[in-house]
């Protein structure tokens, strides 16, 4: 005997709420997007044209798809139609993939993005699934949707702009000297402009117009010949310096979309070339890609921001500014890894920001180890006499203060640092084993005060029992976030080009880390709680059986201990449920 079941009947649509499991995570986010404001959503309000999907249903359903490691917007639209979850999120509305990708790269779509992560650490703090004390940070890259080979590098700029210089000032005097065109006013004496080789350009083809009119106006063949030779090298050098101008416009376009990058891709002109750990060719190969920094807590993501700067150290700073302004008071402990260790970052933290850094810098193991604290011929084994203001070396010579000098990087930060030269070093029986300098010249060090003073902060703070154990926990905060977005959600490449769309991708990818996160907990705290109702023992008894048995049986041979402790496992295995054995 069979159920019933036809396809031929018309069957009343159900809702789809009661085909989901209990704790199903399209109920999360549908909890997480219905807590998000409703002036948030009055942007997407618009008076002309037809009825536009509601921008809540847009979030949920590719919140839903990122969950499921569907990233594509015609993969997405398919699961609108084959999802259980998904209809009952769209409310069997089915919107085109086209519509999809639409909406996830709409700019007003980061301030729905924004609010879901502020939305979410509030109920996080709710629940006391995550603590204020601290936050994690660290950064990884994301590989660009682009091209691997549509490379533009700074290098190759400037030496190519270098050489049309060249030429062109080379070319320009020959123009002169030849009395070919006349002289033009220059802004500088080193280059052309592109106004200039545009003058430059107009002045030849006047020179080559009136060689074409007395052509014409020629009338022997022998004379039309000899002026078409003296025509030659002014129509040449003005295709040549047509090409200058061009070249010269492309040139100075190349270097403004570069910035203060290295390089960028043509097909998407806001990813920087960098070093991937996913190298499938095993030969350091660059390529296209963001640099993806985030803040944690307890495995949460609770904020994050998107960089073209392929190194950590110059995105630590706007990055603490955008979790300032868009996502939350900053705790009070900053921790990352040596990574992020500088003086300008430990500055941010101290001073701007009035914040603890748990971050350690470059040398800070190494300056833990035996071998460093034992060699006296590091400058930062040197005694120190403040009174003197003198260093003494491993001979008992003084160094002595020399000057100051001031060091401004190419962003724009300044380090001052205090020289130190040794009295004297001729005949010094350690100078091999202390410096590399020359014979007739003593040895120098350079000293930055404030950064020997940030260093000896934060190897203060990381000695300490409760801040220590705070660093430490960074590996296993921070780093897992990584390998859930990666590895368990398979997100490894975005699948849209722009820096602004790309932002609303990760955050949608990140918002699923959590979501996925959070409903896994949920799970575990539940069936944990079931398992010890279930497994709960209505009586323990403590026993010591060494103890008892050698008591009662008077034995005090070792051996004959062991030997009656084995015959006993019979009995272990079937009180196993109410006896908890204590030794």
């Amino acid at each position: 005997m069979f159920k019933n079941y036809t396809t031929n009947q018309v069957v009343l649509p159900l809702d789809f709420s009661f085909q989901l499991e209990k704790n199903d995570i399209a109920f999360a986010i549908n909890q997480l997007v219905e807590s998000i404001p409703e002036e948030r959503f009055l942007p997407f309000h618009h008076q002309m044209g037809p009825s536009s999907y509601h921008p809540k249903m847009m979030m949920k359903m590719i919140l839903c798809a990122y969950t499921q490691s569907v990233f594509s917007g015609r993969k997405i639209e398919a699961l609108t139609k084959d999802s259980i979850r998904m209809m009952w999120l769209t409310q069997s509305y089915q919107p085109s993939y086209r519509t999809i990708n639409r909406f996830r790269v709409n700019p007003l779509v980061n301030a729905l993005l924004r609010e879901c992560f502020v939305q979410f650490r509030s109920q996080l703090v709710k629940e006391q699934l995550i603590d204020e004390e601290a936050i994690f940070i660290d950064g990884t890259k994301i590989e660009a949707n682009a091209n691997k080979y549509t490379f533009v590098w700074r290098k190759s700029i400037d030496n190519f702009d270098k050489k049309l210089t060249e030429k062109s000032n080379f070319l320009y005097d020959e123009l002169l000297k030849n009395q070919i065109i006349p002289e033009i006013e220059r802004e500088s004496a080193k280059e052309l402009s592109v106004t200039e080789l545009g003058k430059i350009e107009e002045n030849l083809a006047q020179v080559v117009e009136k060689f074409t009119v007395k052509i014409e106006q020629a009338e022997d063949g022998i004379t039309r010949k000899s002026i078409r030779s003296k025509r030659k090298v002014p129509k040449k050098l003005r295709k040549l310096f047509k090409d200058f101008k061009e070249r010269k416009l492309a040139y100075q376009k190349h270097r403004q979309i570069l910035g203060q990058r290295n390089s960028y891709s043509r097909t998407d002109l806001d990813a920087t070339f960098m070093r991937m750990k996913e190298d499938h060719m095993k030969n350091g190969q660059l390529k296209a890609g963001y640099n993806l920094q985030i803040a944690t807590n307890s495995q949460y993501i609770l904020g994050y921001d998107l960089f073209s700067n392929p190194t950590d150290t110059r995105t630590f700073r706007p990055f603490l500014i955008t979790l300032k302004e868009r996502f939350f008071d900053l705790p009070n402990y900053i921790v990352a890894d040596a990574g992020y260790g500088g003086e300008e970052n430990y500055q941010a933290v101290l001073e701007d920001h009035e914040r603890t850094p748990l971050i350690t810098y470059a040398m800070y193991h190494k300056e833990q180890k035996r071998k460093f604290k034992q060699n006296p011929f590091l400058p930062a084994n040197w005694p120190y006499q403040e009174v003197e203001e003198t260093f003494l070396c491993p001979n008992g010579r003084k160094m002595t203060f020399r000057n100051y000098s001031i060091r401004t990087d190419k962003y724009g930060f300044k380090r001052y640092l205090k020289r130190y030269e040794c009295e004297d070093c001729s005949n010094c029986p350690l100078r091999r084993q202390c410096t590399k300098a020359k014979s007739d010249k003593n040895r120098e060090i350079q000293k930055n005060m404030n950064w020997e003073y940030f260093k000896a902060t934060v190897q203060q703070l990381l000695s300490e029992v409760e801040t220590g154990k705070i660093y430490r926990q960074r590996k296993i905060d921070v780093e897992p976030a990584f390998g859930h977005l990666k590895a368990c959600l398979g997100f490894t490449r975005f699948s849209v080009r722009g820096k602004q769309q790309t932002h609303n991708e990760i955050g949608f990818a990140l918002m699923a880390v959590n979501l996925r996160k959070y409903r896994l907990t949920k799970l575990i705290n539940k069936d944990d709680s079931l398992h010890n109702l279930k497994n709960r023992r209505p009586k323990i008894i403590f026993y010591d059986f060494r103890s008892s048995i050698l008591r009662f049986l008077g034995l005090t041979s070792q051996a004959l201990f062991f030997i009656c402790t084995i015959s006993l496992l019979e009995l272990l295995l079937i009180c196993k449920e109410y006896i908890y054995i204590g030794r």
